[in-house]
């Protein structure tokens, strides 16, 4: 076939302006516009043209909207994130859909307020919603209706508790949303409304959208706010929060740990260690490895963030005795090291305090503290004086000689009989050991690892 040239003068297809956007617009009752959007035009005039194709009056209470799950604003911020291709939504403008919203959900009617709460805890996701409820004293509102609420509704609960209970998670649903967006401070909020949240982390454990909604209130709270940690430690103990990690749902075992690490993270120096060993007494790391590591699940990355979080708050615990040094004059710091050599060798019998006997034990105690695989025979209180781990590493060694009591006297045994070229002193290497694991576990360093 022959090849036909274009002539000179005719014109060749071009790629649409960088600034024109095609899209379908949505209205009820009608069908799909397609249109193409001049992103160098006003929002304003965009929705005028819009309107006016349709016939409606008062374009300036309207907005489009993605009409994605997302339902998000189109405004002039964001309107550059509009695609080729994209479908939006001709809707009532955030202000007129907030105002709207404002007054539905003070309807008499429960079906009414349900819808409304419903419709609120959805658009709350929107930050350009947010503002505008926010603008009308909307947080106060909310607050006040989840700090009246079960008195207001006691009666109705009895015969309509699915409804109540689903009322009070869309509530704490939009709450979270609204807050989410940083437009408000933590710090307005009343003693009762956290009475309210923590009462409620007890009252609806067996609501999974309510414990949860109420779990993340706490952790916002302690951790945007100091007068709001204090408050919260006063109304939530850890014994309330234990049997949250014991059930089965990983998203409430996530945020139950959550409070847990706000609260540790927030808490006073001289109240941490305090928090510590409460933990401790409530076997903590063994329900967290029964119900949350061993269980017949795959842990989610959020929930593998918190436990990181936790074992770090607890290992910088240990940061002040990896920083101290032995004090060789300390006689109840020197007991720990007698205390090391009296389990290894359990001597029967100590020689007797003369002055020829004296000599003698000097000479035993030396031979014992070669044997516990002391670098300083003499003095083992020096081998202590670098930090770190300074005083961690004689912590963990007392605590091996006196809960593995046996494995502690068979090693310290088997290496004082061995070759020195294949020795494994049970001192040094203990030392050298505990400082390995501070550098691995970076004991210290919370800061960063948190931020």
């Amino acid at each position: 076939c022959p090849v036909v040239l274009a002539p000179k003068n005719s014109s060749v297809a071009m790629p649409p302006p960088a600034d024109i956007v095609k899209v379908a617009i949505e209205w009820p009752g009608a069908f799909p516009k397609l249109m193409e959007i001049d992103q160098k035009k006003p929002l304003s005039s965009i929705i005028k043209e819009v309107c006016d194709g349709w016939s409606l009056a008062n374009h300036d209470q309207f907005a489009l909207q993605h009409a994605d799950s997302s339902n998000f604003y189109i405004t002039e911020k964001n309107r550059n994130e509009i695609k080729n291709g994209a479908i939006l939504r001709l809707t009532t403008s955030p202000a007129q859909n907030a105002q709207q919203l404002h007054e539905r959900i003070q309807s008499s009617s429960m079906d009414a307020k349900l819808e409304a709460l419903k419709d609120l805890a959805n658009y709350s996701r929107d930050v350009t919603f947010a503002q505008e409820f926010i603008n009308l004293d909307g947080i106060s509102l909310l607050t006040q209706m989840v700090e009246s609420g079960t008195e207001r509704y006691q009666k109705l609960q009895k015969i309509m508790k699915p409804c109540f209970g689903d009322m009070l998670s869309f509530t704490l649903t939009a709450f979270v949303e609204l807050m989410d967006h940083g437009i408000v401070s933590w710090d307005t909020f009343s003693v009762a409304f956290i009475k309210k949240i923590a009462s409620y982390v007890n009252k609806f454990a067996s609501d999974i959208s309510i414990l949860q909604r109420s779990l993340a209130i706490l952790e916002s709270m302690v951790l945007n706010s100091h007068d709001l940690y204090q408050k919260v430690a006063q109304e939530i103990t850890i014994g309330q929060l234990i049997p949250h990690l014991q059930g089965t749902d990983q998203e409430i075992q996530t945020y139950t740990i959550a409070v847990i690490n706000a609260l540790f993270l927030k808490a006073p120096d001289d109240k941490r260690q305090e928090m510590a060993n409460i933990l401790a007494q409530k076997q903590l790391r063994s329900i967290i490895l029964t119900h949350v590591i061993r269980a017949q699940r795959a842990i989610n990355n959020e929930m593998a963030h918190q436990l990181y979080v936790l074992q770090v708050l607890t290992f910088n615990l240990l940061e002040d005795r990896m920083m101290t040094k032995m004090d060789p004059q300390d006689q109840a710091q020197r007991d720990i090291i007698f205390e090391l050599r009296r389990i290894a060798f359990d001597a029967e019998s100590e020689p007797n305090n003369s002055s020829g006997s004296m000599e003698k034990r000097k000479s035993m105690y030396t031979r014992d503290y070669k044997k516990l695989g002391f670098i300083n025979h003499v003095n083992p209180a020096m081998d202590f004086t670098q930090t770190p781990p300074g005083m961690l590493a004689l912590d963990n060694m007392l605590y091996f000689a006196k809960h593995h009591q046996d494995a502690y006297i068979r090693i310290v045994l088997e290496n004082s009989s061995r070759e020195d070229k294949h020795e494994c002193p049970f001192g040094r290497s203990s030392i050298e050991l505990t400082k390995m694991l501070c550098e691995i576990l970076k004991v210290g360093e919370l800061r960063k690892l948190i931020c």
